[in-house]
């Protein structure tokens, strides 16, 4: 047996404080996620002051703006490769507190880019520079601490566990969403367009220290074999399990498109799309945001008791069925539009509490980070990062009908890929 059979077979350490891991997991990685998503809720605001207006299309600031979010998606394989081979040669722990570290200081400089008006081209190309930041730590963390978070877990709780990286994602989504919710309805467009939009990034920067903080003190999950064995190298993941990095960009494709329409995208659509007022589009995302996170658990102990299969086909069907008619709904009411997301939110759940763990059973323990990290991002930057782009792009050019058919037949091709995928939550994660 060699070296390297022996650390992809050893076991993870037992985890002596399992409460203490989902902290240090969810906690950074809701700062993380409240850093990434408060430039989506904001978007509009930055478009004003950043990019300058199109002679004859007001959509002009706004598709550049989303252009940008795109570009920091591209950046996240780049992240999930990086971190991800960091987390499988230094330790998950190691990867960890570097990604929250490069968040803090990307959401800074967000929020200190200069307006177009006072920096010319430069002010877009600072945004830029952050957002390229915030892509490269975004795709680490979800690769480092997805697999921290699964290789954490007890026997049968990987399901529940796996949830929380959604929990912590949902939680970070909701707090910036709420903050963009208060500050559109306290302070007046001037204001707003001024100063108030930088407010939520400059506090990013002040959360990504609490939760490196928090990190530093949480337990290594890499064997003791492991760490003795001879490091991976940075392509090895998809150069030894081609088949595995496509099997994750097949179970990816229908759930980032899903998630990015529903828990990012839909204020805007709806604004665009059916006229509804933007702080009632920003309020009813957050109420359909807090009972999205309180599906997740639920969602992850249905799958450690019946698997994994069912929950995703549940998803992945149910969209590529209701996609059309439920965007179709959509027509300028605050209690429709709350509904639809509502609705979008059960069904997503079928995906989102159990991909960590479905990810996870995928790879060995020694590429395992890399592993997931590089398909995943990569399928998220072509489908998820560009749906908001995609979506204004089609109403700009007089074919926005055509949005939500593009989800149903993302969702209906990863369904395939599901039927076809055998059952994982009862594998053993050592292999």
């Amino acid at each position: 047996m060699t070296e390297t059979t022996r650390a992809d077979s050893a076991p993870p350490p037992p985890t002596k404080r399992p409460v203490r891991q989902l902290l240090a997991a969810s906690v950074g990685n809701a700062v993380e996620w409240y850093d990434w998503y408060a430039y989506t809720f904001l978007a509009t605001y930055i478009a004003a002051e950043i990019f300058p207006k199109g002679a004859d299309n007001s959509l002009v600031p706004l598709l550049s703006t989303f252009a940008v979010f795109a570009v920091g998606f591209f950046m996240r394989p780049v992240g999930g490769l990086v971190m991800g081979a960091i987390a499988d040669r230094h330790g998950r722990r190691s990867a960890l507190t570097v990604t929250i570290l490069l968040m803090g200081g990307s959401s800074l400089l967000v929020g200190l880019t200069p307006t177009y008006a006072a920096a010319g081209v430069l002010a877009p190309v600072v945004l830029v520079l952050a957002r390229l930041l915030q892509g490269l730590s975004v795709g680490g963390e979800f690769a480092a601490s997805t697999t921290f978070l699964v290789e954490s877990a007890g026997p049968g709780r990987r399901g529940l566990f796996s949830s929380f990286q959604y929990v912590s994602t949902t939680a970070g989504q909701l707090v910036a969403s709420g903050i963009a919710t208060l500050l559109v309805d306290t302070l007046s467009d001037g204001d707003m367009n001024g100063w108030g939009w930088r407010i939520p990034f400059v506090l990013g920067a002040v959360l990504s220290l609490v939760g490196f903080w928090i990190r530093r003190g949480a337990q290594e999950t890499r064997s003791e074999e492991q760490r003795r064995a001879p490091r991976p190298g940075l392509l090895e993941a998809v150069r030894r399990h081609p088949r595995e990095s496509l099997l994750i960009c097949g179970i990816t494709m229908g759930g980032t498109i899903a998630y990015y329409t529903w828990t990012s995208y839909l204020p805007t659509y709806a604004e665009l799309n059916a006229g509804v007022d933007k702080s009632d589009a920003l309020l009813a995302g957050t109420i359909s945001l807090a009972f999205f996170g309180l599906l997740q658990p639920l969602g992850g102990l249905l799958s450690d008791r019946f698997g994994r299969r069912p929950l995703l086909l549940f998803f992945g069907l149910g969209f590529a069925v209701l996609s059309v008619p439920l965007l179709g709904l959509l027509n300028g009411s605050f209690v429709v539009l709350l509904l639809v997301q509502c609705a979008g939110m059960v069904l997503l759940t079928g995906f989102t509490s159990i991909s960590a763990a479905v990810n996870a059973e995928v790879f060995p323990p020694r590429v395992r980070a890399a592993g997931i990290g590089f398909p995943y991002s990569l399928t998220v930057a072509l489908f998820g990062g560009t749906a908001p782009y995609v979506g204004t792009l089609l109403k700009d050019v007089g074919h926005a009908g055509v949005f939500p058919w593009y989800v149903a037949v993302l969702c209906l091709g990863s369904s395939v890929v599901y039927l076809r995928l055998p059952e994982t939550s009862r594998m053993d994660l050592r292999r």
